[in-house]
């Protein structure tokens, strides 16, 4: 065997392994998983993890992946959130093979149900919620049999069958499995399987009017589909022994359930509950707020699907909870954005420069679309004699080793001309108001002739044809690595400056973005043209700074 393929087995991971062997062995010919979202809103980067994780696995081994919404809660479930996760599904570049709801086994999940009470493995219990907690007993103390437990068989059915048909009112009872009520793992102890809800649900209408719990559609739902690895986060450790006892003994087929660890992200929070909160609360403007860790917003900002796959590649696969460092992601962002993005120049805080002995009425220059794509392209650029450059580009007394633009002082125009300043001109207040330069006809990029070496390149715009646009400085949501761990409302730790609005000038070419399109705003960052962008205001966002200069600012503060 070559180093090279035992360097690969190396470095599988433990479901890679577990399933290497499962094949092996011929227990499958091949696999399915599955990713079963709850349509209870917008999916999040920890989601992400998962989806990459089902999808991967039936890309790296024989078999399929199945889109599955948990859609048994219908007070919180909504279509919108049905379409929303299929998008963000597809756009991060995977294609289920069945789409289904756990909805679509209301009538099996009744059925299962009918067997257990059958099997006298179930009961209708008309405790309320406060009674069934104080009977449960605690992780120490064993728990006490409800009044209810003892129940015919033929009873059971009855009160259940007008569960079905609407004839009590929500809380008033429930269908509980008979497990042991002293059993060492406290969801073991006869957990609830069915509830009653009157709510219109966003597929099956009225139909319905009792709904199963997680536990009990969950490990059912993956049995029908045959679900052959089911894959959970390690708080679903607890329920594993649940998942199996139903299986058992509704003698369906035997999914069976893994469970990984929940990759969190620092300075951000991904509690479906707490983005909730945000949104509704306005301190964002939606769930595609671009300083949202949800998908949808990661794309509004411009992150690439490319950038989050290999992310979730790079934190891969373990047992054990951890916090991932949010310029990670960030890193594989910049890694994939410096191959695709466009280069694009644009001034944030101009000042002009009038270039005194530049004769011409103005011409065409050239300048590559991205050094870094073989393919990329070149494109027009106008000059002039008038242009901007920033005003933090020009400093009147310039300290040793400024190379940038100062009196006296000479700097190369990207892709076009090096220029020397030889005049300030100020208001009469001595605020500066326009530079005057000189440049080297020679010295043009390409083909210069000039001999001239100057340390300094600055990126500008022409005067005569800038485009001015609304540029969104996006920043972290959250001050703090941790909100959820601090004291108070996380809200209280909401970074005030997640987002600065600037103006900005452009060159024309930036008129043709589209919304896929990826920008790198030369020295500046990488940027995006955003959904309410008009033909007469463009606005792009911040996808991402140049360099990590996060924790330094951190330091300064």
């Amino acid at each position: 065997m070559s180093e090279e393929i035992k360097k690969e087995e190396r470095s599988l991971n433990f479901l890679e392994e577990i399933i290497e062997e499962d094949l092996k062995t011929g227990k499958y010919q091949s696999i399915v998983t599955r990713f079963p979202p709850e349509p209870n809103g917008y999916l999040h980067i920890g989601h992400a993890s998962s989806i990459c994780l089902n999808f991967g696995l039936t890309q790296k081994f024989p078999g399929y992946t199945n889109l599955r919404f948990d859609d048994t809660n219908p007070v919180t479930e909504e279509t919108e959130y049905v379409e929303s996760i299929k998008e963000d599904v597809r756009w991060l570049g995977f294609e289920w093979k069945n789409e289904r709801f756990a909805s679509d086994y209301f009538d099996n999940l009744y059925a299962f149900a009918l067997k257990l009470i059958n099997n006298g493995l179930a009961y209708v219990d008309d405790s309320t919620a406060e009674e069934m907690a104080v009977l449960k007993g605690t992780p120490t103390e064993p728990g006490k049999d409800s009044i209810y437990r003892t129940r015919s068989i033929e009873e059971n059915k009855d009160l259940f069958t007008k569960m079905k048909n609407g004839e009590f009112p929500d809380g008033s009872r429930t269908l509980r499995a008979k497990i042991d009520m002293q059993h060492i793992n406290m969801l073991m102890r006869d957990p609830i399987l069915y509830r009653i809800k009157h709510a219109h649900h966003h597929r099956t209408g009225d139909k319905w009017c009792i709904y199963p719990m997680y536990d009990f559609a969950h490990g059912q739902s993956d049995s029908i589909e045959e679900v052959t690895h089911s894959i959970c986060t390690m708080e679903f450790v607890p329920h594993r022994e649940l998942y199996d006892w139903l299986i058992k003994n509704l003698e369906i087929y035997p999914s069976h359930q893994y469970e990984f660890a929940r990759r969190n992200i620092n300075y951000t929070v991904t509690s479906k509950r707490k983005l909730l909160q945000l949104v509704t609360e306005k301190h964002v403007t939606g769930w595609d707020d671009p300083r949202m860790p949800t998908i949808s917003g990661l794309r509004r900002r411009g992150y690439t699907p490319k950038s989050i796959r290999d992310f979730c590649d790079r934190i891969g696969v373990a047992k054990r909870d951890n916090m991932v460092d949010v310029g990670l992601l960030e890193f594989c962002l910049r890694e994939d954005l410096n191959k695709i993005a466009l280069r694009r120049m644009v001034v944030f805080d101009p000042i002009k420069v009038i270039i005194t002995n530049y004769e011409s009425d103005g011409e065409v220059l050239h300048s590559e679309n991205n050094s870094e794509d073989e393919k990329g392209g070149i494109r027009d650029i106008s000059f002039s004699k008038e242009i901007y450059i920033e005003s933090n580009d020009f400093m009147e007394v310039a300290p040793k080793k400024y190379f940038r633009l100062a009196p006296g002082q000479m700097v190369r125009l990207k892709s076009a001309y090096i220029i020397k300043c030889d005049e300030v001109i100020k208001d009469a207040d001595g605020n500066i108001t326009e530079l005057h330069c000189s440049y080297i006809p020679e010295s043009k990029s390409g083909s210069d002739t000039s001999e001239i070496k100057v340390k300094g390149t600055l990126h500008w715009v022409n005067a005569a044809d800038a485009v001015e646009i609304e540029v969104r400085e996006y920043d972290r949501l959250f001050q703090v690595e941790d909100p959820t761990d601090e004291e108070g409302d996380f809200k209280d730790y909401i970074n005030p400056d997640s987002l600065k609005v600037v103006k900005g000038f452009a060159e024309p070419a930036l008129k043709e973005a589209k919304l896929d399109d990826r920008f790198q705003f030369i020295r500046k960052g990488y940027y995006c043209l955003d959904k309410e962008s008009v033909d007469d205001k463009l606005v792009f966002n911040r996808t991402v700074t140049l360099k990590d200069g996060w924790m330094k600012d951190q330091k300064k503060n």
